[in-house]
C-alpha cells in the first residue's frame, strides 16, 4: 500500500466532514470505544489537555503546545481540518507523523476490520479514524503531553474519551446548529460535554446565555471552573510579541495564559505562577508558535507589496474580528477574495462585512473551494448583492487571487477568505 493508496481509503471508504458535511456527522462513541479498546486504550500513556470551542480552538490548542514544548517536553497535537495533506492533523513537537505510520494504521484496520465494513456490519467516521491513529501515534511516540482539540461539539465528539488534566473551552457562536442546536445554551451545553470530574476547566469568553450553563456543569462535575475574562495578565501581555497577529488573538491569549497558569502544577520543572525564567519560555511560544507548531492560516502573511493577507475564519463569531481588522488595515485599496461552504450563515457574514468594511474602497473576487460543500461562486455574488457587496465570480481560488493580485497596487490590501477551504486552496496553490 502506498501513502495515496492509505490516503484515498481515509478519504473515500469514510465519510470526510469537510467534502459532504451533515452526511459525514455520527453522534455517539461506540466506534471510538471500539478503536479505543483494540489498540490497547493508548491515550492512557501520556497527559492530554483537550480544547474545544466555537472560535480559537487551533491558536490556544498550537500555542499550549508551543509554550509545551519550549519547556522541554515531547507534546503531541491534534488538530483539524487540515489545510494541504492530512499529515497536519497529527504532529509531535511540530512534526507531522510520517507516511508510513499512516499507511500501516489503514492496513491494521482493513485486516481487523475489513470484512465488516464491506458487509456494513461497521462503519466508521473518517474523523473516528484520524482520531484513533492521532492517540496511538502518540502512545508510539511516547510523548509526555497531548493537546487534543475536539472536532465537534464536545459531549458526543470521539475526543470526549480522554481523561485530561485540563478542559478548555474557548467560547461559545454560531455554528454547526444542525448538530449542536440553535441557541447559544444549546451549544454551550454540548460544549460543556468535556468538563470532566475533578478536572479543572478554564472557559475564554462567556456570555450572559452561556456561563450560567459552564458553571452548572461544572458543579455537576465537582470540577474547578475558572473564566479567563477575569484573569488579570496584563503585565504580562504586555511582554509577549506573538507571531499570531489577528484582533481575535487578543481574547485567545488570556485564555491561553490562563490555561498554562492551571496546567504549570502538572509539569516537572517549577511549579506556580507563571514568572522569572517560565516568562523567557512563554515569550518564545508566542514568538514562534506557527514555527514551532507548523500553524497556518491565522491572519497569516503571504507577501508585503501588496499586503496579502488569508485568515481562516468562517463564521459570524470570527468575522466579528476579521471584518473590523480588514477595515482597519492601512491601505490605498482592499480587494477581498471570498467564499463559503454552504452550511454556513453567509448573510450573516456578508452582512457583518458590509457594515464594516467601507464599500466605496474594495473590490470582492468572489470564488469557491474544491470540496463538494462549496457554495458556487456565482451563488454567492448573487447573495453578496443583496448586501451592496460588487464584484465578480471566479471558477476557482487561484483565478481569483490572480485576479486580485493583477489589480493591486503596492500600496494595497488583499484578503482571502470566508473557508479554512478557501484557504486551503489558496496555499496548495502556492
Amino acid at each position: 500500500m502506498t501513502y495515496k493508496d492509505a490516503i484515498d481509503y481515509l478519504f473515500e471508504s469514510a465519510p470526510l466532514f469537510q467534502n459532504i458535511g451533515a452526511d459525514a456527522y455520527k453522534d455517539g462513541l461506540s466506534n471510538t470505544y471500539l478503536l479505543d479498546r483494540h489498540f490497547n486504550h493508548p491515550h492512557r500513556n501520556y497527559k492530554t489537555i483537550h480544547v474545544a470551542g466555537t472560535n480559537g480552538k487551533g491558536s490556544c490548542s498550537h500555542t499550549i503546545a508551543a509554550y509545551l514544548q519550549c519547556r522541554g517536553y515531547k507534546v503531541g497535537l491534534y488538530t483539524s481540518p487540515h489545510l494541504i495533506d492530512f499529515r497536519e492533523r497529527i504532529r509531535v513537537n511540530g512534526r507531522q507523523i510520517d507516511e508510513q505510520s499512516v499507511i500501516d494504521f489503514v492496513e491494521e484496520i482493513q485486516a481487523t476490520y475489513g470484512k465488516d465494513i464491506e458487509e456494513k456490519r461497521l462503519g466508521f467516521s473518517f474523523f473516528e479514524l484520524a482520531t484513533a491513529m492521532a492517540f496511538k501515534h502518540f502512545s508510539d511516540e511516547r510523548v509526555d503531553f497531548a493537546v487534543i482539540e475536539v472536532g465537534l461539539g464536545g459531549r458526543l465528539d470521539c475526543t470526549n474519551i480522554i481523561s485530561p488534566i485540563l478542559s478548555i473551552i474557548t467560547n461559545i457562536s454560531f455554528d454547526h446548529t444542525q448538530f449542536l442546536g440553535n441557541t447559544l445554551e444549546k451549544i454551550a451545553a454540548e460544549k460543556a460535554g468535556i468538563i470532566k470530574k475533578n478536572t479543572p476547566v478554564v472557559v475564554g469568553e462567556t456570555l450572559p446565555e452561556t456561563k450560567s450553563v459552564f458553571q452548572k456543569k461544572a458543579k455537576e462535575m465537582d470540577a474547578p471552573i475558572y473564566f479567563a475574562e477575569d484573569y488579570d495578565c496584563d503585565e504580562i501581555v504586555a511582554t509577549l510579541n506573538p507571531q499570531l497577529k489577528g484582533y481575535c488573538q487578543e481574547k485567545n491569549t488570556k485564555t491561553i495564559l490562563r490555561a498554562i497558569e492551571e496546567i504549570s502544577p502538572a509539569l516537572s520543572q517549577e511549579k506556580g505562577e507563571i514568572e522569572g525564567e517560565k516568562r523567557d519560555v512563554l515569550r518564545k511560544a508566542f514568538a514562534e508558535v506557527c514555527d514551532l507548531t507548523g500553524l497556518m492560516g491565522r491572519w497569516q502573511k503571504i507577501q508585503e507589496k501588496p499586503l496579502v493577507i488569508c485568515d481562516t475564519g468562517h463564521n459570524i463569531g470570527g468575522w466579528q474580528y476579521l471584518a473590523r481588522q480588514i477595515a482597519d488595515t492601512p491601505c490605498k485599496r482592499r480587494h477581498i477574495v471570498l467564499g463559503f461552504v454552504n452550511d454556513k450563515d453567509i448573510s450573516g457574514i456578508l452582512q457583518l462585512i458590509s457594515q464594516t468594511v467601507a464599500k466605496d474602497e474594495v473590490t470582492f473576487y468572489f470564488t469557491q473551494a474544491s470540496v463538494r460543500r462549496t457554495l458556487p461562486a456565482t451563488d454567492l455574488k448573487a447573495i453578496a448583492s443583496r448586501f451592496d457587496l460588487i464584484g465578480n465570480a471566479y471558477d476557482n481560488v487561484n483565478e481569483a487571487y490572480i485576479a486580485a493580485l493583477s489589480n493591486a497596487s503596492d500600496k494595497d490590501f488583499v484578503f482571502i477568505g470566508g473557508s479554512n477551504f478557501i484557504v486551503a486552496d489558496l496555499l496548495a496553490a502556492l
